[in-house]
């Protein structure tokens, strides 16, 4: 396959898939939410909302990680209609970055201009606690490789794109207000991102302290690229659902993960209406 060839499929791939969701709802969603490892109860308080499994979508994969139900729903949150990511892929799963972000390149071509991305995450840095809510401020990209390598089509965006911002500072605010309006603290921090599936050893954690990361997991940063690509309003927001390793005092296990999203779920659902209500168009 030739370059121009490659850059031209990925876009008519992604303009089907937009086309097979524009089929299923009327809904002129402006904002688009990924949500991530036990945070996926959310989308099923949307109102009038439509459910798509990703088989049925052109290009989506199967999600296959515990705690990611594999669909996508659209709906209203209060008046806002809003397209959410029950569950997301990742590249631990065998799937290229490609894959992982075809759904982030859809929703440009359904005319998304915000995305929120959510993930749950180890905690790095000793001042989050399990539970803790934690505003994506920059990213720190340890996967190994970047979701642009490859042919780009200008259609999305430039061959080198600008990462000088890449979660909105007024989103930032906006989240740190709403929570402060709720009585909980979500503060700034770095996330780190590796390719997983293992979790990290404390020697790897140390060195990502040394950098600067204060929270650690196995997504988000592929999706944030490839929507900076296509010049969307980023927001990320992460939920320490385990102290890192070296960190805590006990083993990680995926089932802790879980029962932490759980635990908070309330919360962080209550601060996502608030914030979504008050998203700029």
């Amino acid at each position: 396959m030739s370059e121009q060839t490659a850059k031209s499929d990925l876009y008519s791939r992604a303009e089907k898939a937009a086309q097979t969701i524009r089929a299923r709802t009327r809904e002129q969603a402006r904002i688009a939410l990924v949500l991530g490892s036990g945070l996926g109860a959310f989308a099923d308080e949307f109102e009038d909302s439509v459910k798509i499994p990703y088989q049925q979508i052109p290009g989506f994969v199967t999600s296959t990680a515990q705690g990611h139900a594999g669909s996508l729903v659209i709906g209203k949150v209060g008046a806002v209609p809003i397209i959410a990511m029950q569950g997301r892929v990742h590249y631990y799963e065998g799937y290229s970055l490609e894959e992982v972000t075809f759904p982030i390149r859809t929703f440009k071509l359904l005319g998304i201009k915000t995305l929120i991305l959510t993930n749950a995450s180890g905690g790095v840095d000793v001042e989050l606690s399990q539970g803790a809510l934690m505003v994506i401020s920059d990213h720190l990209n340890f996967m190994g490789v970047n979701p642009l390598r490859g042919p780009n089509d200008e259609r999305f965006g430039p061959r080198f794109p600008d990462m000088s911002e890449v979660y909105s500072r007024e989103l930032q605010e906006l989240v740190v207000e709403e929570s402060r309006a709720l009585g909980i603290t979500a503060r700034r921090g770095i996330y780190a991102a590796l390719a997983g599936p293992s979790y990290e050893t404390p020697a790897e954690i140390h060195m990502l302290r040394a950098f600067g990361a204060d929270a650690v997991g196995m997504s988000t940063v592929p999706e944030a690229i490839v929507a900076r690509h296509m010049s969307m309003n980023v927001l990320g927001i992460s939920c320490i659902t385990n102290m890192a390793a070296g960190i805590g005092e006990h083993p990680i296990n995926h089932e802790e993960v879980m029962e932490t999203g759980q635990r908070v779920r309330e919360t962080f659902t209550q601060l996502l209406r608030r914030v979504i209500a008050k998203v700029p168009n």
